[in-house]
């Protein structure tokens, strides 16, 4: 078994645009997976612009393990529908948090990472020092989908007895 590096909480704030699945709009909801982890958000009802603001958290054992963010409409009598996917690229966040920072200003921005083809980005996306923790916030473009993006913001818990990053 892999051991526990550390812990990384996903705030899912709110979908923009997501495709219409029923008669008007759609039940939303998101699914992160890494692994053999999956993590759900609650389902909003008949809304494209959802505000879901829930915290999921992944144990990561793996830093190099895809994290994938979908997001699907549910359906009462049949299989819920897919409205689209993205993948959460963390590599340049993790490149930032093994740099060891510390007593920055609040709200300073140490990097901001550039949409590019290998990323999902919609926008640029700031990682940012807030309350003494490095955060990255994403817009994250859905792929498998004629519309549509989520809102999202990564941190990082170390875990106590864990070597954490810097090992």
């Amino acid at each position: 078994m892999e051991k526990l590096i550390g812990v990384l909480k996903v705030k899912v704030i709110k979908g923009i645009n997501l495709v219409v699945m029923d008669t008007a709009a759609s039940d939303p909801h998101v699914i992160i997976a890494m692994g053999s982890q999956k993590v759900k958000t609650r389902t909003v009802k008949n809304n494209c612009n959802p505000v879901w603001n829930d915290e999921v958290s992944l144990a990561v054992q793996d830093l190099d393990a895809p994290i994938k963010l979908s997001v699907f409409d549910k359906d009462t009598f049949t299989g819920d529908d897919h409205m689209g996917d993205a993948d959460i690229d963390i590599k340049p966040y993790i490149e930032y948090l093994r740099a060891g920072l510390a007593n920055l200003p609040e709200g300073h921005i140490v990097h901001k990472v550039t949409p590019n083809r290998e990323n999902c980005l919609a926008e640029e996306s700031p990682i940012i020092w807030k309350n003494g923790k490095l955060v990255q916030h994403m817009f994250l473009r859905l792929k498998n989908a004629a519309t549509g993006e989520v809102e999202i913001q990564l941190e990082w818990v170390d875990v106590r007895g864990c070597k954490g990053l810097g090992s």
